[in-house]
């Protein structure tokens, strides 16, 4: 008498009986192991391997595209943290903005640097050694009371929110994070440069560089330009109006750092873009350090 016929199961479930195969491999799977395909159903491993040979979607400008926002969404929270962390310690917005050089008297309060140093003050500033303030400012606002207040946050915000995820669109996330960021340091250098004693923050610097770059990469684009040119228009405007109140310093430094950038990143010849989005990034960079270099020179 013939025995009967093993009744096949899954080969990643031994024990779920099942009768399909995947198309690729001829495994008999189960629902859970299958998933569809153009032609059948495959297994899991075997679509996880065709997916490895599929090139992953770029962007018109050589960054990966991806679904969400990550770098913008990440630079606002980033803001918001700092925000409330300025509103805990009030002491953190004199130790971590763009202050060029001053003093800090012994009881931790700060002052212009007017050249002759009291004994047991300190002098303080991107001049004597705290670079990092190029950066740290980007992500502080004024706090409430104080300037623009709570509006000065909630506007580059905005901006952060509907400019920047456009622009990350256009990049991709590693191409938008080097555009912002030369875009805020391109506005901390200025202000160190032009205004050495002046405590700047705030990311206006970063949002007037995404604006310069927004315009670049419409243009590049082929992009109807009355948008973009009227947007343009409200950021010079802008420029002009915040200088008796604001750093325009900072604002301008960003906007011909992130135009620097974009015109970089936006005509950058196809066969080698990488190579030359990175080099044209790098030599900013350098150039930017280097300008706090030589004006640290003559302050020290």
């Amino acid at each position: 008498m013939q025995a009967p016929a093993e009744t096949p199961s899954c080969y990643r479930h031994p024990k779920r009986e099942t009768y399909v195969r995947c198309v690729r491999c001829d495994r008999y799977s189960c629902p859970d192991c299958l998933r569809d395909a153009a032609v059948g159903q495959q297994c899991v491993e075997c679509v996880r391997e065709g997916n490895r040979g599929l090139r992953q979607a770029r962007s018109v400008f050589g960054g990966r595209v991806g679904a969400t926002s990550w770098v913008s969404y990440t630079v606002i929270g980033l803001c918001v943290l700092a925000y409330l962390g300025e509103l805990a310690a009030p002491g953190v917005v004199d130790r971590l903005d763009a202050l060029g050089t001053g003093l800090r008297s012994p009881d931790g309060h700060y002052f212009v640097d007017g050249g002759h140093v009291p004994p047991g003050w300190t002098q303080v500033g991107i001049a004597h050694g705290e670079w990092y303030r190029l950066l740290t400012s980007a992500f502080l606002h004024q706090p409430p009371g104080g300037g623009f207040g709570v509006l000065h946050i909630a506007l580059n915000m905005w901006w952060v929110w509907t400019l920047g995820r456009q622009t990350e669109q256009m990049l991709g996330w590693v191409r938008y994070a080097a555009l912002y960021l030369l875009s805020a340091l391109g506005g901390s250098v200025l202000v160190f440069l032009v205004a050495p004693t002046t405590p700047a923050l705030g990311a206006s610097g970063a949002v007037f560089g995404l604006a310069a770059s927004y315009w670049v990469f419409s243009r590049r684009l082929g992009h109807d330009m009355r948008a973009a040119n009227q947007q343009t228009l409200y950021v010079l405007v802008w420029l002009v109006i915040s200088a008796g109140m604001t750093s325009w310093q900072g604002h301008l430094g960003g906007f011909l750092a992130g135009g620097v950038t974009a015109v970089a990143f936006a005509y950058a010849p196809k066969a080698r873009r990488a190579l030359v989005q990175a080099a044209a990034g790098v030599a900013l960079f350098a150039l930017l350090l280097a300008l706090v270099v030589v004006k640290t020179s003559t302050l020290t």
